[in-house]
């Protein structure tokens, strides 16, 4: 099974996206919010997860070249909004960066993997 499709706005970095409070604890920074939010307008999950080994491919054009090149916002999202069960299920991937100052995007394709033509038998169910 495939899954692709691209998604406008410019992700944030996993690394920059919690901000600490006084209390202790973390939460998300406004960029990571809105970026969820317009992921979550954007997106067009299939009728069911992608289920087994995945590859992933990430195309990210940033606004700038100063942003770190960093898809781990982007794969929670994928698996928050059921593209795939779970994000260890992706065994290999192909991240990419661009620089696109007019209109930042991510272009991302989700695909089936297979072993010598075979599904490994603990991925079956």
């Amino acid at each position: 099974m495939n899954w692709s499709q691209t998604i406008y706005g410019e992700p944030a970095s996993k690394a920059n996206r919690r901000i600490p409070t006084k209390r202790g604890a973390f939460i998300k920074s406004k960029k990571a919010l809105e970026y969820e939010k317009t992921f979550a307008k954007q997106v067009r999950p299939p009728k069911t997860p992608i289920k087994g080994p995945v590859e992933a491919f990430i195309e990210i054009a940033y606004s700038s070249w100063r942003s770190d090149l960093d898809e781990s916002l982007i794969l929670d999202l994928l698996q928050k909004h059921g593209i795939y069960g779970n994000d260890r299920q992706i065994v290999k991937r192909q991240v990419l960066r661009y620089p696109c100052t007019d209109k930042p995007y991510a272009y991302i394709q989700v695909s089936t993997v297979s072993f010598n033509g075979e599904t490994p038998k603990s991925w079956r169910e």
